[in-house]
Order: structure tokens, then C-alpha cells, then sequence
């Protein structure tokens, strides 16, 4: 059963990482091409929300990237709690190599990124852009490799990304909030305390804590905490409790439910949305300008060191295991999937350089060449260690 759900699971995140690229592309063309006027006048067009006083008024481009990704966000914290109470998560043997894995694979890119941007304090906001892993891209070229990768190293990488993303969650939260407001931080807090109660007295039709969900989405939009983490803070108020005569917990229903939308519409709409980048005057000089080079090397270079250089510290120090079936040089392989930033880094991007005057092209060439290198690096390293398993070099 597990083996069966991790399968169907693999084929959806394949096809999903097989439609962002898509995505990405098509951004790509429309933007380098007589549609260019017509791409860019539908992401600025102007949408606008008014009940009474209250109003949201923002681009197009800024509903898909600070509510549809909520929806997204709201997935990933169903998937965390889900994994926290009943999933890999739960289980500390088996979760230590992936957590010790995940610090590192956002230690290091980190630090890579710093170094190379030191002195320069616009540059330097983006340092979180090549700690994020793209659990849809890095999953789809496992999914390629077919058998040839044991299951073990499947349920690590998947384990390290849930990791990941609930390390990207604090870094927003912490680090990419701007000017708070009191009032609206007060409603928010009272959703939460009515989310909390809903929860504690068993409440388990889903619309209360979804209508709740909507009312802290806008006020957390207001008070200039980044919107998305309203979703994760919803998801994990969602009660775990199977309905009587029903297999699924009702976390698990809307997540069955939710995950097709979001990997095959929010995300692939979200790379459309961000990912068009012009190629008009780009030479050389702009992929070597430190922001491009540093997201590079800290997704190709400073994940395959923090993941796979924290592994192997955690191994040889008996504080974890290497995955059962799985030899160094997979396992390294692995490591080099990790910097395939993509969606989770176009997100962080978005935030770090808003109103700073920075090239928008900047950091999104830099992400699309380092996750493009990882994903080569890392399917190549896959494909020839796995033939050749039986020879692989112990450490």
C-alpha cells in the first residue's frame, strides 16, 4: 500500500515537473516574441477586490504569487502535518540523514551565495534563493530513472524537500517581512485562536476552517507578513480524524483532492507568470554578474556539498544510516537533484528583490541555468552509478 501510494505519487510530481519546464518555456517564447506586449499587459492588469472599506487591489502577477502559491503553501503544510503524525516524519531512525541533509542543503548554497555577494546589501537580500529545493523537478528525474534508483533514496529525497520547504516557510516568515501592521496582526492572531478551538473541540466539517483560512490569508496580506504563510498555518489546524465509514482522515481527503490542482494549474501558472525572461542584449557579463553566478554556484556547488557533505558526516559518525539498497555514489547523485531550485527559488526571488531596483532577469537566469545543471549533473551521476551499483566506491 505504502509503496503503491509513493508510486502514484512519483508519477504525478514527474508530470508536474514535465509541465513547469513546459511552463517556462512557453514564458520564454511569449516573451521573445511579438506576444511580449500582450504577456506583460496581462501579468500588470490590474484586479481589484472591495467589500465596504476593505479593498485588495494588485496586478494579476501579485494575486498568482501571493494567493494562488497560499494554496500551494496550504498544501505543503497538510503534507508536513500528515508526514509529522503519520509519514516518514514520525519515525526518527529514519528521518535524522534527511533533516541533517536539508540543513546543510540550505547552509551551504546560502553561504556560497553570501560569499560571492559580500559587500553589496541588495545582492546580498537574495542569499535564501538557492537553499530551496523543487520537490516537483527533483522527483520527476528520479521518476525517469525508473528502478534503476532504490525506493529508500526516493523516500529520502522526498523527506529532505518536506524538510526544505518548512525551512523556506521560517526564512519568509523571519527574514522577507516588511513593515508589520498592529491591527491587522490582531485579526490574524484571532484566527488563529478561532482555528485552534475549531480544532481542540473536534470540529470536523472543513468549511469553518476554511472560510476562517480565508479571513487570516487577508489579514495576514495586510499586515505585511508574506501572505502564503496563512496557508500553512491553516493546513496545520486541519483535523488528522477519519470520518466514520471513510479510509482517508479529512487531511488527507482535501490534500488527495487538492494536490492535482495545485502541480498541474498554481504551479505551472506561477512559472508562466515568472519566468519570462527576455534575451534581448543577454551575453556572458549577465550570467557572471554576482547575483546570476551566485544563485548558480550555490544550487550546483553548495547543495552537493551541504547535502551530501552533512550526510556523510552524519554517517560516518553513526549519528544516521546510509539508505538501505543505496551506494555513496547514489546518494551523491541525489545531492546534486537538490539544487534544482525552480518554483520554491522564482518564489523567494520575488520577494527578496521587490522594490530594490535589482534586474529581474538576474536571478531568474540563474536559477533556470543552476537547477538546469543540477538536473543534468544529478540524472547522469544517477544513471551511471546505478548500472554500474555494485562497483561504487565506499567512503
Amino acid at each position: 500500500m505504502i509503496l503503491k501510494s509513493l508510486s502514484d505519487f512519483l508519477r504525478l510530481e514527474a508530470s508536474s515537473g514535465i509541465l513547469l519546464f513546459l511552463a517556462a518555456l512557453l514564458a520564454m517564447v511569449a516573451e521573445n516574441s511579438p506576444a511580449e506586449g500582450f504577456y506583460n499587459l496581462l501579468f500588470n492588469m490590474p484586479v481589484e477586490i472591495r467589500i465596504g472599506a476593505f479593498e485588495i487591489a494588485k496586478p494579476l502577477l501579485l494575486w498568482i504569487n501571493d494567493g494562488l502559491m497560499a494554496i500551494f503553501f496550504f498544501l505543503i503544510g497538510l503534507e508536513v502535518k500528515r508526514e509529522i503524525l503519520a509519514g516518514e516524519l514520525s519515525e526518527p531512525s529514519r528521518v535524522v540523514l534527511p533533516i541533517i541533509a536539508a540543513i546543510g542543503g540550505m547552509a551551504v548554497p546560502a553561504a556560497v551565495y553570501t560569499a560571492i555577494n559580500w559587500g553589496d546589501p541588495v545582492a546580498l537580500q537574495g542569499w535564501a534563493i538557492p537553499s530551496a529545493t523543487d520537490i516537483a523537478f527533483a522527483l520527476g528525474v528520479l521518476a525517469l530513472l525508473g528502478s534503476r534508483v532504490p525506493t529508500s533514496l526516493k523516500v529520502f529525497l522526498m523527506t529532505l524537500a518536506i524538510v526544505d520547504d518548512l525551512g523556506a516557510i521560517l526564512i519568509i516568515a523571519i527574514f522577507y517581512t516588511v513593515d508589520l501592521s498592529i491591527s491587522s496582526l490582531i485579526v490574524a492572531g484571532v484566527m488563529v485562536i478561532i482555528l485552534f478551538i475549531l480544532n481542540r473541540k473536534g470540529v470536523l466539517s472543513l468549511t469553518p476552517y476554511l472560510l476562517i483560512g480565508v479571513v487570516l490569508w487577508a489579514s495576514v496580506l495586510k499586515s505585511g507578513v508574506h501572505a502564503t504563510l496563512a496557508g500553512v498555518i491553516t493546513a496545520f489546524f486541519i483535523p488528522f480524524v477519519k470520518l466514520e465509514g471513510v479510509a482517508k482522515t479529512q487531511l488527507e481527503r482535501i490534500e488527495h483532492d487538492l494536490h492535482p490542482s495545485v502541480v498541474f494549474g498554481i504551479l505551472p501558472l506561477f512559472a508562466f507568470a515568472n519566468t519570462g525572461i527576455s534575451f534581448e542584449n543577454l551575453t556572458m557579463d549577465s550570467l557572471l554578474h554576482s547575483i546570476p553566478l551566485g544563485i548558480v554556484l550555490g544550487l550546483f556547488i553548495g547543495n552537493q556539498l551541504g547535502v551530501f557533505g552533512f550526510s556523510w558526516i552524519a554517517i560516518k559518525l553513526g549519528i544516521a544510516k546510509l539508505p538501505q539498497d543505496a551506494t555513496w555514489v547514489q546518494l551523491y547523485g541525489v545531492a546534486l537533484l537538490c539544487g534544482i531550485g525552480f518554483t520554491m527559488s522564482l518564489f523567494i526571488s520575488s520577494l527578496a528583490f521587490t522594490g530594490t531596483g535589482s534586474a529581474a532577469v538576474d536571478e531568474r537566469l540563474g536559477i533556470l541555468v543552476g537547477s538546469m545543471v543540477s538536473g543534468i549533473a544529478g540524472y547522469f551521476v544517477l544513471f551511471m552509478s546505478s548500472k554500474k551499483a555494485s562497483t561504487a566506491t565506499v567512503l
